[in-house]
């Protein structure tokens, strides 16, 4: 049993609040200290776990009463309030597990990680399957084992849709108030007020069909399908980015998209781009490659990575595939070792080791491209031309608005200077 102990307190108590909670709590080391939830009802698990432990609705008052006795937090709650909360807790010395994606916008993941820079201190994303064996061997296979050569193009897809979880295009003409138990003004948080709307309009399960709140498919999914990529090949942010998607309004995003990324390459890439393409709602690729199944037959939620001597399919879950099967038969996947996404962050909490993988710096720069997908849906069949440098479109000036948004009064994210 470790002799340090590192005081915890939760942010986001019920789902994949609660997945993050149970699981970083299993750490020995790990003290629970204090739990914050807009939703009352959210308490449950928690106060079953760990009783008698403080509890609150507004992350701000928990971090003035008992700031002093928290050495760490996560972040598990709807995209929109990701950053704002980040923040606070980065400007208060505090370490921090933020759910994926790390923000809401472009802009504020170039202003959180470079908060977190400057705090100096332990964070990490909460890309859990960033350590899952499948998504490391590939860093293995492209870096190391050099099995299909240098990358020639990816493909992703996932049948995941931008919306339809609440079966609505536009909030409710006759909105519902929030009941008694929602603290509704820190749900909305930095977003433009609106009612509660009526349960599963928004709160709990359907916020992230909604612009305001959340990030589509691609925000939803692009944190994780696309960390093997960056990983494997060092990628940076990308050159260009199109769009083509089904339909979308002012209020929900597109139930099916195809975004195509252009990235500059690298030593693992064979040529001085790197074509990136992503699917969603249930849209495939259609290659034709010798050697190589349809894409309707493989497993999905999945990458591919079309190599010089062979192709790498890298599923969200299930063992990576070389192909022609018949040239990798008798060919053995390298053991890349174990790992544990939320136990290697306390460690590191404790070790006050800040470079670990899926850190901010690597989160934020990730988060970029993938909420670039989400300004170039507004734009279809654009291709929208990135300097990183500058954080700017060059060749649509009026995209550039949709890197970053408004903030209701009193919760702004802040520039990092």
């Amino acid at each position: 049993m470790p002799s340090k102990k590192l005081r915890f307190a939760g942010i986001g108590c019920q789902r994949q609040g609660w997945a993050d909670i149970s699981r970083i709590g299993t750490h020995p080391a790990v003290e629970m200290v204090a739990f914050c939830d807009i939703d009352r009802r959210h308490f449950d698990k928690v106060d079953k776990a760990w009783p008698g432990k403080p509890k609150f609705s507004d992350f701000r008052k928990m971090f003035d009463q008992l700031g002093s006795e928290i050495d760490a937090v996560n972040v598990s709650v709807p995209d929109h309030n990701h950053a704002v909360i980040t923040q606070a807790a980065l400007e208060r010395g505090l370490n921090v597990y933020c759910e994926k994606p790390l923000t809401h916008t472009v802009w504020e993941a170039r202003q959180i990680a470079g908060h977190a820079a400057k705090a100096g201190t332990v964070n990490r994303m909460g890309n859990q399957i960033h350590s899952e064996f499948q998504y490391r061997v590939t860093k293995l296979l492209i870096q190391e084992e050099k099995v299909i050569g240098k990358v020639k193009e990816v493909h992703t897809w996932i049948s995941a849709a931008g919306h339809g979880r609440s079966g609505l295009l536009q909030p409710p003409a006759i909105p519902e108030k929030a009941p008694p138990e929602v603290d509704w003004d820190q749900w909305i948080g930095p977003a433009p007020w609106r009612e509660f709307g009526g349960e599963n309009v928004y709160h709990p399960r359907c916020w992230r069909d909604w612009q305001a709140f959340g990030s589509g498919s691609i925000g939803d999914n692009g944190c994780h399908l696309l960390d093997p990529l960056f990983t494997s090949m060092n990628l940076t942010a990308p050159l260009s980015i199109t769009a083509e998607h089904s339909g979308m309004n002012d209020q929900v995003w597109p139930a099916q998209e195809t975004l195509r990324y252009v990235f500059p390459g690298t030593e693992f890439t064979a040529s001085e781009t790197l074509p990136v393409t992503w699917y969603d709602g249930g849209r495939r690729p259609n290659w034709k490659h010798a050697g190589l199944p349809p894409a309707e037959s493989l497993l999905q939620p999945a990458s591919m990575l079309i190599g010089e001597k062979g192709y790498l399919l890298v599923p969200h879950w299930g063992t990576p595939k070389l192909y022609p099967e018949k040239d990798f038969a008798r060919y053995e996947l390298p053991d890349p070792g174990k790992a544990n996404h939320y136990h290697d962050w306390v460690d590191a909490c404790l070790e006050g080791n800040a470079e670990l993988s899926d850190n901010f710096a690597y989160a934020g720069p990730l988060s970029e491209a993938v909420q670039l997908g989400n300004v170039a849906v507004r734009f279809p069949r654009q291709t929208l031309e990135w300097d990183a440098a500058a954080l700017r479109i060059t060749n649509v000036p009026e995209a550039n608005a949709f890197l970053t948004k408004e903030y209701r009064d009193g919760w702004a994210v802040t520039a990092a200077g």
